[in-house]
């Protein structure tokens, strides 16, 4: 295992698997620490299980209260006897091994998750090992390609501006070095390509095949993440390439919601934070925004990491304790980025992005909050 962190240029180059296996230990004894869920969901498919929001949503629902069986399903490279395995190859592991510890139901399988394959593996492995219907359905993919099963074209996406070059400001996480960079608009070929990869058609599939199986229930919900952000990081997010990948998974879960109507179902978009991830690490304007956003939001009680946000979306906003509506905005969204998008808060970041400069990021910013949080996610400590 490596002993230390290689980063290059937003990308860790390397893992240390013990590493993530204690930070998600660590976040499931976090959820089993906090009152039950109390109406939370029985029996769950998560679809991009191994990190971020949609390891967090496994860990909420089988260990937050409602001890809900789970099967969960990406993408992962094992490790061998030359090379580590992919971060989320630990992080199930772990999940497994606490999952049988408590006596819980749950089966991981790496697959492609947009594969027609994959689904029927699903579908038999739930229905061989007994799993009641599913009555929620997270569907938390994040990969950069993706090979449509009905003609077989793979598709790349492209985190682009649309119409203009992008110029902006990136902070390497490191180093603290700041720079100024310049991105192409993209084609419309790659704006296309962006949809496919990333918005909602897959989605649709994975609802359409799972109903058609008999494995959703009464009542069933079913999620996909997203995100809006601020006045500066759209030109390279919402009203890029990303933002019409995004407006297509919203317009997916207005047809989702209509596919489930007779099992009174619903398909819903939750609006996330800005949070660090291997992909907003990626993209120029994120970290030095998340950098002065963290700083502000811890100064004022209000930080979450993705756990914290997916516990508060199920007791708050899904699985509400009253039993009442799920609240949403006029767009039919979820809106956990609230305490994010407050008025004061991004007065408060706005200033900080003003007076920030390569001799004062340590002191303006909480850049050693991002370099944790980045680190942690492949097994490092910060």
């Amino acid at each position: 295992m490596a002993e230390e962190p290689k980063v290059r240029g937003g990308l860790c180059l390397n893992v240390d698997g013990e590493g993530c296996k204690k930070f998600t230990l660590r976040d499931i004894a976090r959820e089993k620490a906090k009152t039950p869920i109390e109406n939370g969901p029985k029996s769950v498919l998560v679809l991009g299980c191994s990190g971020g929001y949609g390891l967090a949503s496994r860990i909420a629902v089988a260990f937050g209260g409602p001890k809900a069986e789970t099967l969960g399903v990406s993408f992962e490279r094992a490790p061998t006897d030359r090379k580590a395995g992919s971060p989320g190859w630990y992080n199930n592991e772990a999940f497994d091994e606490s999952a049988k510890a408590e006596g819980l139901k749950a089966i991981t399988i790496s697959a492609d998750a947009f594969a027609d394959a994959t689904r029927e593996t699903v579908a038999q492995l739930a229905k061989d090992n007994g799993f009641k219907p599913f009555d929620l359905v997270v569907y938390s993919l994040a990969s950069p390609m993706r090979t449509d099963p009905k003609d077989g074209v793979l598709y790349k996406s492209a985190i682009k501006p649309i119409g203009k070059p992008h110029v902006a400001r990136t902070l390497d996480i490191m180093t603290c070095e700041m720079k100024e960079v310049s991105v192409e608009p993209a084609s419309d070929e790659e704006i296309a390509a962006t949809v496919k990869v990333m918005g909602g058609e897959d989605w649709i599939l994975w609802i359409d095949y799972l109903k058609a199986q008999g494995l959703l229930a009464e009542g069933c919900k079913t999620v996909a993440y997203s995100y809006i952000g601020p006045k500066c990081t759209q030109d390279i997010y919402r009203s890029g390439t990303l933002g019409k990948a995004k407006e297509n998974l919203e317009a997916s879960a207005k047809a989702i919601t209509e596919t489930l109507k007779d099992l009174n179902g619903v398909g819903v978009v939750p609006v996330n934070k800005a949070l660090v991830t291997r992909a907003s690490a990626v993209i120029p304007a994120m970290p030095p925004y998340i950098s002065c956003l963290f700083k502000v939001m811890k100064e004022a009680g209000l930080h979450e990491d993705c756990l914290d946000q997916i516990d508060r979306l199920f007791r708050e906003f899904m699985y509400r304790a009253d039993g009442g509506e799920m609240p949403v905005d006029e767009a039919g969204r979820i809106r956990i980025d609230d305490w994010e998008m407050r008025p004061e808060i991004q007065a408060a970041v706005d200033k900080l992005m003003e007076t920030l400069a390569p001799e004062n990021v340590e002191a303006t910013t909480d850049i050693a909050g991002y370099r944790t949080d980045f680190l942690a996610l492949h097994g490092f400590e910060g």
